[in-house]
């Protein structure tokens, strides 16, 4: 069998083929198909660039959105002392203003028993002042008798009642 015989279907599908292959080089088929396979290598690098700038963006702005997050966590633990100490401040000056609104009660409140205690005092001085003038009046009425008598008892009570009161 020889390789170029024309009544070989084979040697028919290979004119064919040899014949396809002369158009596909003649139309420059294979110069188009590898401007659009390097374009579509293009496509695909620079969507690759610009996904890893997309990537170190997102990456940049995650570690920002962490770090503020740290700080406002930070921040409101301070504020959260900031309360606290504030809070016990408040708590131990309302403790010292009540100590002392106490402390002033019980100084007004001694302060009224002592003067009530004086005011007692002095109205049973003046009761017993004033029992013992009339008795002493009752007594010296009864033994001294006449003008004399009650002269002397009026100037005693008088007397009795200045060194009494």
């Amino acid at each position: 069998m020889f390789l170029f015989d024309p009544n070989d279907p084979l040697f028919w599908v290979m004119v064919a083929f040899v014949a396809f292959l002369a158009l596909l080089v003649y139309y420059r088929v294979p110069s188009a198909v590898t401007k659009a396979l390097d374009d579509r290598a293009d496509s695909i690098r620079k969507e690759l660039d610009e996904a890893r700038k997309l990537r170190e963006e997102a990456q940049a702005l995650l570690s920002d959105y962490q770090r503020k997050a740290r700080e406002a966590e930070k921040e409101a633990q301070s504020i959260v002392e900031q309360a606290k100490r504030e809070a016990e401040a408040l708590a131990a000056d309302s403790r010292k203003q009540l100590t002392e609104s106490v402390e002033r009660r019980s100084k007004i409140a001694e302060e009224k028993i002592a003067r009530a205690e004086a005011q007692a005092l002095s109205e049973v001085r003046s009761t017993a002042v004033e029992t013992a003038v009339a008795a002493a009046h009752e007594i010296l009425k009864s033994r001294a008798v006449g003008p004399t008598g009650e002269a002397l008892v009026s100037q005693a009570i008088g007397d009795l009642r200045g060194k009494l009161n």
